[in-house]
């Protein structure tokens, strides 16, 4: 049996019970009412697709530059990069978005509760790509270093040639993880009364009282968006599988 078609006997057996058991379930759909919303699901889809590419370009610059903090031999450095991730990991990022933008945005008068949004989110999953960036880095053998030094490569070289393509195919898996655990976050923004999908989705449930069929569409834009992050870091992996 090839491997597509045993993902597609699953994927159809799964179908088969989820359907089976909305069969069994005495509910009255109105797919009609919320059609009539459709244009406010497809702009809160679309509201979470910049969202949150515009959080994964950010949190991964923050990551990277946290992760060379934590690397770090100067003890305030490291200091620095220590605290963040922990006061981050540490804490719920429901929390992190009220206080992000009802106590820091107004204290500093930032209004716009997008950019809010995208920072808070980015530093959230900033602080996650900063471990998984440290633990790859760490991960490289010191041999490896010795030898880019050993055929007379400047350390930045070092770094660029020679370790970074090295950490970048041993944390693929986390990273994409990651990234898909940053969409399916960002339905928290809702709380910030930022548009997206959740909190739209949540608006027309209030309008139509057609609790599944507003959640139903819901799930299935978060679908469209994380499924080929999945696929893009299985082709990334399958570009960058070769022996160290």
């Amino acid at each position: 049996m090839s491997r597509r078609f045993a993902h597609l006997v699953v994927i159809a057996a799964v179908f088969g019970l989820v359907s089976l058991a909305f069969a069994r379930v005495n509910y009255a759909w109105n797919w009609a009412g919320v059609w009539e919303y459709r244009a406010k699901f497809l702009q809160g889809w679309l509201t979470t697709v910049g969202l949150s590419l515009a959080a994964l370009v950010v949190s991964t610059l923050i990551g990277g530059i946290a992760a060379f903090c934590l690397q770090s031999k100067n003890p305030l450095v490291e200091a620095v990069g220590r605290v963040y991730v922990e006061l981050i990991r540490g804490t719920p990022l429901l929390v992190q978005l009220l206080i992000g933008f009802y106590v820091i945005a107004s204290a500093i008068g930032l209004e716009n509760r997008y950019l809010c949004g995208v920072l808070v989110l980015s530093l959230f999953s900033g602080a996650y790509m900063a471990e998984i960036f440290r633990g790859g880095l760490a991960a490289i053998p010191a041999t490896q270093r010795d030898a880019a030094r050993a055929i007379g490569l400047s350390p930045w070289q070092s770094l660029r040639l020679v370790i970074l393509p090295q950490a970048v195919r041993l944390v693929l898996p986390a990273v994409a993880g990651q990234f898909v655990s940053l969409v399916k976050d960002s339905s928290l923004l809702s709380v910030i009364a930022i548009s997206e999908l959740t909190l739209n989705a949540q608006e027309v449930n209030s309008f139509t009282y057609s609790t599944l069929e507003s959640y139903l569409p819901l799930a299935a834009g978060y679908l469209l968006l994380t499924l080929p992050l999945s696929a893009l870091s299985r082709w990334l992996e399958s570009r960058f599988r070769y022996e160290a």
